[in-house]
């Protein structure tokens, strides 16, 4: 079956089985190998993205509910001219990751919660992130990240908007 969304601000349509999901859509078919598949089942939120504006953890999503939508991995957060995205530099100062597998997620995840909530508390990043797992650390970085992140303005909560267009 053929799926079109935009990815990264590029449309694509591509095939894809009707009971692929959008994590595998995501790394398999296009590449974007910054949604990483811990779990399978959500329990991590490695796999986090986001999916119309809102945080969505890709590997309990099909590739075909996506249709019409729009997606941004990790790869697509940065500027087009490389600029960090207000959460990966906070990410990068606060040193908020450790051996990196989960951080594209709480990355995502972070995104999500500032959308959702510009200005949190510290409790409120804890909450807003609580279905994100780090196996390495203590979650203080992350949160001091997230919260230096908030600093910024609304625009940590936003990703960047792109008007490329790609055939698959």
């Amino acid at each position: 079956m053929q799926v079109s969304m935009t990815v990264n601000g590029q449309q694509r349509t591509d095939e894809v089985e009707p009971r692929m999901l959008l994590a595998h859509h995501l790394r398999d078919n296009l590449g974007l190998t910054a949604t990483n598949i811990g779990c399978d089942s959500t329990s991590c939120g490695a796999c986090t993205v986001i999916v119309d504006g809102l945080s969505v953890k890709s590997c309990t999503v099909l590739a075909l509910q996506v249709e019409g939508g729009e997606v941004t991995t990790l790869e697509g957060l940065a500027g087009e001219d490389g600029e960090l995205h207000p959460v990966q530099a906070a990410f990068q100062s606060e040193h908020g990751l450790q051996c990196g597998f989960c951080t594209s997620g709480m990355v995502m995840a972070s995104v999500g919660v500032l959308a959702a909530n510009p200005s949190p508390t510290d409790r409120e990043v804890r909450e807003g992130l609580e279905g994100n797992l780090c196996r390495c650390t203590g979650y203080h970085n992350i949160v001091r990240a997230v919260l230096k992140a908030a600093e910024a303005g609304p625009v940590a909560g936003q990703v960047p908007q792109r008007s490329q267009e790609v055939s698959a």
